[in-house]
C-alpha cells in the first residue's frame, strides 16, 4: 500500500508523527508533501526535527497568501503531484488550506480520499477551519474520526458508511512526549508559578479592540503569562504597536512540541485559542481557558478541564484559578494508539 500525506501547518505536522512512526515499522510506502503553507523554521522545519519526522519527499514552498489564493496555489500545484505518485490514498490532515486544497485535488484526480481528524465541528461559520473540515469530510471516501462525538456528527451528515473510529493521533504524540519527558526533562522557560498562552486565530487577532482586551486581560494577571508568539500575533501586535512585555506578559519565540509540552506540564493554568493545545491541557490534566466562543473538543469542557472566554475584555483570573475538576474524565481521545488503527483502516479499505 502507498499512502501520501500532505501536511502543511504546525498542528498537521504534529499528527503526522505518529503517523510516520506506524508506517515506519510496516512494508507499506508512505510518502510526504508540505505545502510550505507554514514556512517560519520554528513552525516547520522545527518541528520535523523535534518530533522525528522523516524529511518531507516534496515541498512545494507556496507560502503565506491570501486563502483563496494560498489553496489555490497549493491545488495547481498538487494537480500536478499526486497523479506522478499515484498512491491507494491520499490522506489529509485536519482543517487547513493545505487540507481543503489536498481534498479537491485528490477527488478531481479520482484518487481515494482518507480524511485524518474527520467530524469536528465548531458550527461557527465565519471560521474558515469550519468551511475545510466540513467539505473535506463530504468530499473524503473514508473519515477517520477520532472521537465517538465526531462519529454522531458524521452520521448526522450522511456519512456513516464511510466512517471509521480510529482514535485521536494528537493524544498518541501528547501522551509519548509527555512520558519522554520524564526521562528526559528539557530546562525549564521559568520557574513555577506561571501560566501558558497563546493567541494566533484571526477572530482574536484580527479585530483590534478584541486583541487589545485578550493582551490586557493576559497583562493583569497575578503571575507571569509565558505567551508563545505565533507569527501572525507578532505582525498584529507590531501594527497595532501592542506591547507583548505588558504586565505579567512574557512573550517568547514559537516553541517547539516538546517545549510547549514541558511548559504545560508545569503550567498552574494554560490561555488559548489553538484546538490543540486546549486538548493537550486536557490530556496533561491542567485549567484550560479557550479564548472562543466555540470548541470542536466538547469532551473538554464537558469534563470540566476546559472553559470558554468568549468576550473581548474576560475576566480571568477567576477562570485560571478555579477548582480542579474531581471526576474522572476517561479517555475520549483514545488510549494513543490511533495512528496504528489508521494505518490498519487504511490498509483494510484499500481498493474498496
Amino acid at each position: 500500500m502507498k499512502v501520501l500525506s500532505v501536511v502543511g501547518a504546525r498542528p498537521q505536522l504534529v499528527k503526522l508523527a505518529p503517523i510516520a512512526q506506524a508506517f515506519a515499522g510496516t512494508e507499506h510506502e508512505h510518502v510526504i508533501v508540505h505545502t510550505g503553507q507554514h514556512y517560519d523554521t520554528a513552525l516547520s522545519d522545527r518541528f520535523f526535527a523535534d518530533l522525528v519526522i522523516p524529511e518531507p519527499d516534496l515541498n512545494l514552498g507556496v507560502g503565506s497568501a491570501a486563502h483563496g489564493v494560498q489553496t489555490g496555489a497549493m491545488l495547481a500545484a498538487l494537480d500536478t503531484v499526486l497523479p506522478s505518485y499515484d498512491p491507494d490514498w491520499v490522506l489529509a490532515y485536519g482543517d487547513t488550506n493545505s487540507t481543503m486544497a489536498t481534498a479537491l485535488a485528490a477527488v478531481k484526480l479520482h484518487l481515494p480520499l482518507a480524511h485524518l481528524e474527520a467530524g469536528l465541528r465548531s458550527f461557527n461559520r465565519r471560521m474558515p477551519e469550519e468551511h475545510n473540515r466540513v467539505l473535506t469530510d463530504h468530499a473524503a471516501d473514508l473519515c477517520l474520526a477520532p472521537t465517538t462525538a465526531a462519529v454522531t456528527q458524521l452520521e448526522r451528515e450522511g456519512l456513516a458508511a464511510r466512517t471509521r473510529l480510529v482514535g485521536d493521533v494528537m493524544a498518541d504524540v501528547c501522551l509519548a512526549t509527555a512520558a519522554w519527558l520524564q526521562a528526559h526533562p528539557l530546562p525549564p522557560l521559568r520557574q513555577p508559578p506561571y501560566i501558558v498562552a497563546t493567541i494566533h486565530r484571526a477572530e482574536n487577532t484580527d479585530d483590534p479592540a478584541r486583541l487589545r482586551g485578550l493582551l490586557a486581560a493576559l497583562a493583569g494577571l497575578p503571575v507571569p503569562v509565558v505567551l508563545s508568539v505565533h507569527p501572525r500575533l507578532a505582525k498584529r501586535c507590531a501594527d497595532l504597536g501592542a506591547d507583548l512585555q505588558e504586565g505579567a506578559l512574557e512573550p517568547v519565540e514559537p516553541l517547539s512540541y516538546p517545549e510547549m509540552i514541558a511548559a504545560v506540564l508545569s503550567a498552574e493554568a494554560i490561555v488559548t485559542d489553538s484546538g490543540g493545545l486546549q486538548k493537550e491541557a486536557f490530556l496533561l490534566r491542567r485549567r484550560c481557558v479557550t479564548l472562543r466562543t466555540e470548541t470542536e473538543w466538547p469532551e473538554t469542557v464537558e469534563s470540566g478541564w476546559n472553559v470558554l472566554a468568549p468576550g473581548k475584555d474576560p475576566s480571568l483570573e477567576p477562570l485560571v484559578t478555579r477548582p480542579l475538576p474531581t471526576s474522572d474524565p476517561g479517555t475520549p481521545y483514545g488510549d494513543g494508539q490511533a495512528a496504528q488503527a489508521v494505518v490498519a483502516v487504511l490498509d483494510e479499505e484499500r481498493g474498496q
